[in-house]
């Protein structure tokens, strides 16, 4: 049945960013994108407003875009590859909050994450990747950094230069009834939202505390570039600045404004209250150098190792869990702060009142 324009129209107005013009149109794969990420932040949702006319000549036409060649491969687009390179970024990043305490994570949960993330945007449109291709470089590059959050970055980047190599036009298929598509669709859905919602009801105070520590560890890799750490910046507080626009109370005395800044302070100083905390489990001052550090982890692990303490396993296990988190913490070169800090820390709640000592245990 032809698809109409109109209609697309007021499926887009009305529940665009969850996708539903988009299950109209048959594009599934670009629903499904549509409804995790909130149309693309919004953003992708506005900028789609020209491209519906197309999006409906496509679905109207199916058959033109489905008989090609199979030697014939789509035009290379930037836009896609920085999608697939934020998206699977994103799927990181929401794995790490929601399935990092799982065994194995950093060799299975993450890469397959980023993969299915940067396939996600692959098969968008009339376009697709290859599936084994895509996951393996993904699998592949997983152990280069294991165990540390970055590894999302070039896991994303890998996989998302794999799909796009590989990348190829869909091929024809038999036509499936809606009920089909959204079972397979809802399925998909589950699979994504499902662990981060258990684990934010059943757990969620570690859930807290994992997504505290992921969006500090992300934001502590534009260290190196403070431009696009400045962007990053404007974007944390463009939801203050919009509703400036909405209500007209401009200004920096403005209580939502505060409360952004509260939390991307919390966020931005949560690795010094890591450093603090590890350097409390460790027994050092603050200014300890590298040999002081090495000494202490290595008396302490000596002293709690399980293998020592079998009249007391349980607490000797912890207390090695934890020194261990707190020694790669300090390992690890204390990066700069950020420069832009203008506003009254007196207005703040301490943070030693939210992050707890057993938050090390968790690093």
């Amino acid at each position: 049945m032809a698809k109409g324009l109109l209609m697309t129209y007021a499926l887009w107005a009305f529940g665009g960013p969850v996708g539903l013009h988009h299950l109209y149109l048959g594009r599934d794969s670009h629903a499904l994108l549509w409804m995790l990420t909130l149309g693309g932040g919004g953003l992708g949702w506005l900028w789609e407003f020209w491209k519906l006319p197309s999006f409906v000549a496509q679905a109207n036409g199916v058959q033109s875009w489905k008989q090609r060649p199979e030697e014939e491969r789509p035009p290379l687009s930037l836009l896609r590859f920085a999608s697939q390179m934020v998206v699977g970024v994103y799927f990181g990043l929401v794995a790490l909050i929601s399935l990092s305490s799982t065994a194995n994570f950093y060799i299975v949960g993450l890469p397959l994450a980023v993969g299915l993330g940067v396939l996600l945007v692959a098969a968008v449109g009339n376009q697709t990747s290859d599936f084994k291709n895509t996951l393996g470089a993904a699998f592949l590059t997983s152990p280069v950094f294991y165990g540390r959050p970055i590894a999302i970055l070039p896991i994303s980047l890998a996989a998302s230069i794999t799909a796009q190599k590989h990348r190829r036009y869909k091929v024809s298929a038999v036509s499936e009834t809606l009920s089909v598509r959204l079972y397979r669709v809802g399925l998909a859905y589950l699979a994504f939202t499902g662990p981060l919602a258990y684990s934010t009801l059943y757990n969620t105070a570690a859930t807290i505390n994992y997504a505290a520590e992921t969006l500090g560890s992300f934001l502590s890799w534009f260290n190196f570039f403070p431009l696009l750490g400045r962007l990053v910046e404007s974007v944390l507080l463009l939801p203050c600045r919009i509703w400036w626009l909405l209500v007209g109370a401009p200004g920096f005395n403005s209580s939502q404004f505060q409360e952004w800044e509260k939390l991307y302070e919390f966020v931005d100083s949560f690795q010094d209250e890591k450093r603090q905390l590890a350097h409390q489990v460790l027994g050092i001052p603050e200014g300890a150098t590298n040999e002081e550090i090495h000494r202490s982890y290595r008396d302490l692990v000596k002293v709690w190792h399980p293998d020592h303490n079998r009249h007391q396993t349980e607490e000797a296990q912890r207390h090695f869990l934890e020194i261990q988190a707190a020694y790669e913490v300090l390992s690890q070169p204390k990066k700069p702060r950020a420069s832009w800090r203008h506003t009254r820390r007196g207005h703040w709640i301490p943070l030693q009142m939210v992050v707890s000592h057993h938050v090390v245990a968790g690093i």
